[in-house]
């Protein structure tokens, strides 16, 4: 099997485009968990491909763009002490804070690195024993693993310097905080690839049930996408609510066990406040009590205090299933990749930036 050009076969892709709009006959409004379904929904023209009942609607699936401005001030607090060095992924150095960015405090001269995996923070770590290290973790449970195995090595090690700012959140939650929300319509959902291949498929099986909303778990190609979508259409037609795993060549029931028991070792559930969602319970992650002395929220004074956020910026209705890119005024115009107000269009899984890159207009 290609797992690429498999997955865009033009022929197939027709066929099943075909398919969709004849069997295609009301209203569906499918949101999209995951910011890289955003992405390949627009580079591949997939809209085009579903006919006019199908609506795409974009979910808080963008890890960088869902983490709310006070977690971000809170980041360039720690990184602005003396004798630090502050880790995080790329994205993040560039959402604005209150103030400033990660970024802009970098060029001022503070020592601040992007990584390319997390285990990198442990030779920084290593290298410079007489500073501290603040590794400041995101995203879903695609990434938790990864920091739960730095941990890890962290203690194993003996290391004293190397400290963690938590920041991982769930899929099930927001999912559920959304569909709580009657200004929104979610008639059927994308599950989300990667972290699929974490959680297993049967996680959304209760969500399914309990808001009768079909669930398709998709890979990114635009053949795993369209593919989905039939079935959501079919689904909705056949009056069904199932859990159709599409990705079933990555994705099983039970998902990755061995991940999953390193991330209750480590981590446990707790409330986290979202990005135009506010505060959804148990949608986080934070260290476990028995690992205190290596969080960096405890160690060391985060306390802030945060503007509002920019009232130009549409970036949580976006993230709530609210509102598209184009109906923010400034999106492509004052705020673009060159200079972004919102998180949505800094990172490269946001809905702004996918828009921006393969449908601008205006």
């Amino acid at each position: 099997m290609d797992l690429i050009n498999d997955f865009r076969d033009k022929d197939k892709i027709l066929a099943i485009s075909k398919l969709i709009k004849k069997e295609s006959n009301k209203p569906l409004n499918i949101m999209e968990i995951c910011g890289g379904h955003t992405h390949s929904i627009m580079k591949f023209g997939i809209p085009g491909l579903v006919g006019e009942h199908i609506n795409f609607v974009h979910g808080p699936g963008c890890p960088v763009c869902v983490m709310p401005k006070t977690r971000i001030d809170e980041a360039i607090k720690l990184a602005s002490m003396d004798g630090v060095i502050f880790c995080t992924l790329a994205d993040m150095l560039r959402v604005p804070g209150s103030h400033t960015s990660l970024m802009k405090l970098r060029g001022e001269g503070h020592d601040i690195r992007a990584l390319y995996t997390p285990l990198d923070a442990l030779k920084i770590a290593q290298d410079n024993p007489d500073k501290k290290v603040i590794f400041f973790a995101i995203g879903f449970e695609t990434t938790t693993p990864m920091s739960a195995v730095l941990v890890e090595k962290t203690l194993n090690l003996g290391l004293k310097n190397l400290f963690f700012h938590i920041n991982h959140v769930t899929v099930p939650a927001p999912v559920r905080a959304i569909m709580n929300d009657e200004n929104v319509k979610i008639d059927a959902f994308l599950g989300p690839s990667h972290v699929s291949v974490i959680t297993g498929s049967n996680v959304y099986k209760s969500i399914a049930d309990d808001y009768k909303t079909p669930i398709a778990v998709s890979g990114f190609e635009p053949l795993d996408i369209i593919d989905s979508v039939l079935n959501l259409v079919r689904q909705q037609n056949a009056n069904t609510h199932e859990v159709y795993n599409e990705y079933a060549r990555v994705v099983n029931e039970n998902g990755n066990l061995r991940a999953k028991e390193l991330i209750d070792k480590y981590f446990e559930i707790c409330d986290f406040p979202w990005r135009g969602l506010g505060v959804i319970p148990n949608s986080g992650m934070r260290l476990k009590d028995e690992f205190a002395s290596i969080d960096a929220r405890v160690c060391f004074d985060c306390s802030v205090q945060s503007a509002k956020e920019s009232k130009a910026c549409i970036c949580g209705e976006i993230l709530r299933g609210r509102a598209k890119p184009y109906d923010c005024k400034v999106f492509g115009k004052v705020c673009n990749p060159q200079n972004p107000i919102g998180s949505c269009m800094v990172s490269g899984e946001g809905a702004c930036a996918a828009y921006y890159k393969y449908a601008k207009r205006g």
